[in-house]
């Protein structure tokens, strides 16, 4: 049984008794809480970066993930809830989150962005090794990856259709949304070219990371993910899995295991130990650290830096 049900269960109530506080006390209009900007709620970094970057001054962004948090388990507090009931547009992925999934369900209506609707996708083992059945491996999104903005290529898609929807919302600066879109476009294209420039010429391809996070940038520019786990960075890897990363970095004479921010590198490090490799961060973006200056843009080419050396790249 999974032992976070209960919890679960606690705040899908929680979810409802506030969705009810919130009709209750709703002046009945979508103007939101400032009426010279649209209200918008991101579900976690990633979306806030791309509803900032694209609504500008015209909008105010509020992520449901606080920094430093790791969102996949975020559960929302009747105030979130009451964010979410509020909230002009909601940009979210559907299935990474199962709490704003649920408050999506109740109150999101046609408010409610789902960006797989723009990027379908990926198996969870695309661009990497398979490992279905290995447990960690077949989890929650029907084994699909949720990580679609580790491409950004897709990111970049995801952004043009956020500024159509924003554009909907808000039809006085449609052309000022489409026109940020554009721009922000034209960065991650030069960001994709930084990529495949950088990583076109390696020593080795794997990657091995403390969770399977990295399967669009895999797939993007032909490396092949190892991952200690599946897609949940809380899932405990059992001892024949890692045995198999263990044999697997081997083979692979991997010199860095990866792992990320927002989670312990405890395993990272064990096994870096029965090889002889470094441990090193590769940061799946899904939050900035506490007190980060950084953006997704600065975070990405800092990933980059960090695969040249791990990988010798020239």
């Amino acid at each position: 049984m999974n032992n976070r049900a209960p919890y679960r269960v606690l705040a899908a109530a929680t979810a409802l008794l506030a969705l009810g506080a919130a009709a209750g006390c709703s002046t009945g209009d979508s103007a939101g809480a400032d009426p010279k900007r649209v209200d918008v709620v991101a579900a976690f970094y990633p979306l806030q970066f791309l509803s900032e970057r694209i609504g500008g001054d015209a909008v105010r962004v509020t992520n449901l993930a606080k920094p430093g948090a790791e969102p996949h388990d975020l559960e929302l507090n009747p105030s979130q809830v009451g964010q979410v009931s509020d909230a002009e547009l909601i940009v979210y992925l559907k299935g990474f989150q199962p709490a704003v999934d649920d408050a999506v369900a109740q109150n999101g209506g046609d408010r409610a962005f789902d960006v797989t609707s723009v990027q379908p996708l990926l198996d969870a083992s695309a661009g990497g090794h398979d490992h279905e059945g290995e447990e960690g491996h077949t989890e929650e999104n029907g084994g699909k990856d949720p990580h679609v903005w580790l491409d950004p290529t897709r990111l970049a898609g995801i952004g043009d259709q956020l500024a159509q929807r924003l554009g909907t919302a808000d039809p006085d600066h449609a052309a000022d949304y489409t026109a940020r879109a554009a721009a922000l476009r034209a960065e991650l294209t030069a960001l994709d070219g930084e990529f495949k420039t950088g990583l076109a010429t390696c020593q080795r391809r794997e990657i091995v990371t403390s969770h399977a996070a990295f399967g669009y940038l895999a797939d993007r520019y032909q490396l092949d993910q190892v991952g200690i786990t599946g897609l949940s960075p809380d899932v405990e890897p059992s001892p024949q899995r890692l045995a198999h990363v263990i044999e697997e970095a081997k083979e692979h004479q991997a010199t860095t295991i990866f792992f990320e921010t927002l989670v312990s590198p405890k395993v990272a490090e064990t096994i870096a130990g029965q090889v002889g490799a470094k441990t090193a961060v590769l940061d799946p973006i899904e939050g900035l650290a506490a007190g980060s200056n950084g953006d997704y843009l600065s975070v990405m080419r800092t990933n980059l830096q960090t695969l040249q050396t791990a990988l010798s790249c020239s």
